[in-house]
């Protein structure tokens, strides 16, 4: 069997149980969702170490940060669900256009939009709410990181490009390599050099010693590493996506409007998201720093649990695609109540580990007692939401998968800001009710926008499998 068979993996293979296909495609996504969420929490925990001033320099701008690379990577859900269904309907040319595409679209949106967040750094934290003593190491991280954005963009595009063909491994091997080479940066950029003694022998670990911006340029060098291994792979490797440097990377308006046709919903989504996130950040940034680094330092804590429930979204965006652009319908609903049974299983462990080990999860991050207080009641009240969550990723991951970007995004918006904002300004403005208030609205949000997602696919599914047969 030549390399190129090897690297072809068909979700509509029959003779394989669908319980299997799930596992084939999903467990590097899981894998690599865990990995990438525990190095994160170390990544912030060396932060945290540095005290709550450096844990809100750095948590202050991450919601502005997710907003634009949300517009961009939103591009990945778009061809995604179109490379996806290629790849079903065994049309390879098209994908392989459709690959040179997002590559060329990457660089024409990614690069003005660094541009534009190295010019706003220190403006950013202000509009953040940030206090005085936080802006000069924020507008630091923010340059430093805004050098970098480019290319984190294409590694998520380029990942979710890798999964539409249905090769879940390959980005997590590389995107585990860049976050372990993250740590490792951290270590060497934040702190000092220092002695220190392990094992009964004393050495010194050399270090720069530059704290906040430390921690940004290992990310930043750790990031564009990644992404031009991505983008390598591309040209390199023998595999169906492989691309030459020889075709064509004018744009092909047909392809590309209809990648924007699916992709304006997606960004739209991703700006309702962020906007939220943003208007979350800056209200607990209202209630003062250790709140701030509380909920930025809980939310990190909490990704360990739901980036499982995430990766399991992700597979079935591929998996519900290729069914449909194989014009099996029946398969691919029957792929996604498999991966919501499989979710749901997954999902309830992590409930009872984030409820019952909160305080000491805290701990790992930060030694301040009133951050840990304040994030350890936060982790409990997230955790009952982790399984609704988890549904909620999976309807609109095969929704997306089907080429419907819209009703995801309509779900979302009447969502997040009719339950989750509405709720936290009444609350806070009004009734005045402090810190874990925000959390509760942000649970309430959560399970609605399960039922909505519930109601909304039972009502579509004719309509999706009835578009696959034409």
């Amino acid at each position: 069997m030549s390399d190129m068979k090897k690297k072809n993996f068909s979700i509509v293979d029959e003779s394989r149980s669908p319980w299997m296909t799930i596992l084939i495609l999903a467990w590097p996504i899981f894998l690599e969702q865990v990995l990438t969420s525990l190095v994160q929490a170390v990544d912030t925990a060396m932060v945290g170490s540095m005290g709550a001033v450096a844990t809100t320099s750095v948590s202050i701008s991450q919601s502005p940060n997710m907003l634009v690379n949300g517009v961009v990577m939103a591009l990945g859900v778009g061809f995604t669900s179109m490379i996806a269904r290629s790849v079903g309907a065994g049309d390879m040319e098209r994908s392989r256009t459709l690959v040179r595409q997002a590559i060329m679209m990457v660089f024409a949106l990614g690069i003005p939009m660094s541009a534009m967040y190295f010019a706003l750094a220190r403006q950013i934290p202000v509009w953040m709410g940030g206090e005085t003593e936080i802006l000069d190491s924020a507008e630091a991280y923010n340059k430093i990181i805004a050098v970098s954005m480019c290319f984190r963009c294409l590694t998520m595009v380029l990942t979710a490009i890798y999964r539409g063909y249905g090769d879940s491994k390959t980005p997590m091997k590389i995107n585990v390599m860049v976050n372990l080479a993250n740590v490792v940066g951290n270590y060497l950029m934040i702190f000092p050099t220092r002695e220190m003694t392990l094992f009964g022998t004393t050495f010194v670990m050399p270090g720069l010693g530059w704290g906040v911006a430390g921690a940004a340029a290992s990310t930043s060098i750790s990031t564009i590493v990644g992404a031009l291994i991505l983008l390598v792979m591309c040209f390199v490797r023998k595999s169906e996506m492989q691309i030459s440097l020889k075709d064509s990377f004018a744009p092909d308006w047909k392809e590309l409007k209809s990648a924007f046709r699916l992709s304006i919903p997606a960004m739209i989504q991703r700006a309702v998201m962020s906007s939220s996130h943003i208007l979350v950040t800056s209200t607990v940034a209202t209630l003062g720093t250790a709140a701030v680094a509380a909920q930025s330092l809980s939310a990190t804590a909490e990704s360990l649990s739901f980036m499982p429930g995430f990766a399991f979204g992700t597979a079935c965006t591929t998996l519900y695609g290729q069914a449909l652009g194989a014009k099996r319908p029946d398969m691919g609903h029957d792929f996604l109540v498999k991966t919501i049974k499989m979710g749901t299983v997954v999902m309830a462990f992590m409930t009872v580990v984030l409820f019952f080990g909160s305080a000491q999860i805290m701990g790992i991050f930060t030694p301040d007692p009133l951050v840990i207080e304040y994030g350890s009641i936060w982790l409990k009240i997230l955790a009952v939401i982790q399984i609704p969550q988890m549904i909620a990723f999976c309807i609109s991951g095969a929704l997306q998968g089907a080429g419907d970007t819209k009703t995801p995004l309509y779900i979302t918006f009447a969502s997040m800001w009719g339950v989750r904002i509405l709720g936290i300004m009444i609350c806070i403005h009004v009734f005045h009710l402090g810190l874990y208030s925000i959390c509760v609205c942000m649970c309430t949000d959560n399970v609605v926008r399960c039922l909505l997602f519930l109601l909304t696919y039972k009502k579509k599914r004719a309509e999706l499998a009835e578009k696959a047969l034409r």
